[in-house]
């Protein structure tokens, strides 16, 4: 990091000497990189006001998921359901992420039963009584991202079904309570993933979650196979998504060579996915969106 004295202007732009602004959590965070940690560079740690502007995208962002929450039922099409964020984004004054990111053709992503996540909105797939979907919805408001998703039951699904998607909503509270100030990455992905394979899952390698705020997808990568006390220090002002994607099956998977983006589980299998959108605090953690 570079260096800079006392008396000058912090680097977060806050405008305050950076004695008084954020010399003291830069020292700590270098002891623990000489200690041999992995530490988050200074443009992963977002400020005051970097996080009051995500807030406002958040706000977007939750009411579109509560928006199809309340709709969403058997018979109606993934592209209705594109549709419904379009629309509610639109009106709340934000952009929906997804649409023209990469390449990737529509406003949000429908993940349904085999499906663990990018998949298509179309008018040929109709949601069926007994099926699971992820809705993952992603905003842009005032230049600032937010991102979450939620699993969807589509009418009554079957016992296998609902434990699936209920463990890995627990295992995302189990992580979300390992998140604290000056503990690591690795303790949140311990807890995801003990509990996942508790349960006779197993978590996805390949894909995983990521920073967030000031792009749509910025460092760090955030992995749910770890250790406690292992991977990135979690200091205040750091942000990140916690989603892991869990198949019934085995964690082998494919992406559709058709569209180029819908992830398929390799056995065939279920796969759930919930995610949330965190931001470590001063005394604990903070959820932004979900």
């Amino acid at each position: 990091m570079k260096k800079i004295g006392r008396n000058d202007p912090c680097w977060c732009g806050s405008g305050k000497k950076y004695k008084a602004c954020h010399e003291a959590l830069d020292e700590k965070i270098a002891r623990y990189a000489r200690e041999g940690h992995i530490v988050p560079r200074r443009d992963m740690i977002k400020t005051p006001e970097q996080v009051q502007k995500i807030k406002e995208s958040a706000k977007i962002n939750v009411a579109v998921l509560d928006y199809v929450a309340e709709r969403i039922r058997p018979g109606i099409s993934t592209e209705q359901i594109n549709q419904w964020v379009e629309e509610k984004t639109r009106e709340m004054g934000g952009i929906p992420a997804p649409l023209g990111f990469e390449g990737y053709p529509k406003s949000v992503c429908t993940s349904v039963n085999d499906q663990v996540c990018h998949g298509i909105p179309s008018e040929d797939v109709i949601l069926q009584e007994g099926d699971i979907v992820n809705v993952d919805v992603s905003t842009i408001y005032d230049g600032y991202f937010s991102d979450s998703s939620r699993m969807f039951c589509i009418g009554t699904v079957s016992p296998e079904r609902e434990k699936l998607v209920r463990v890995v909503k627990e295992s995302v509270e189990l992580g979300l309570k390992e998140v604290k100030p000056w503990g690591f990455m690795g303790d949140m992905a311990q807890a995801v993933q003990q509990h996942v394979e508790s349960n006779g899952y197993h978590v996805v390698r390949e894909i995983g979650g990521h920073g967030v705020g000031i792009e749509f997808h910025e460092d760090p990568w955030v992995g749910y196979i770890g250790k406690r006390g292992t991977d990135m220090l979690l200091v205040p002002g750091l942000m990140f998504t916690i989603e892991p994607m869990v198949n019934a099956g085995a964690a082998d998977i494919f992406v559709d060579d058709s569209d180029g983006w819908t992830v398929y589980t390799e056995d065939g299998s279920d796969s759930a996915q919930w995610e949330i959108q965190v931001l470590v605090t001063e005394d604990g953690c903070e959820v932004i969106a979900y």
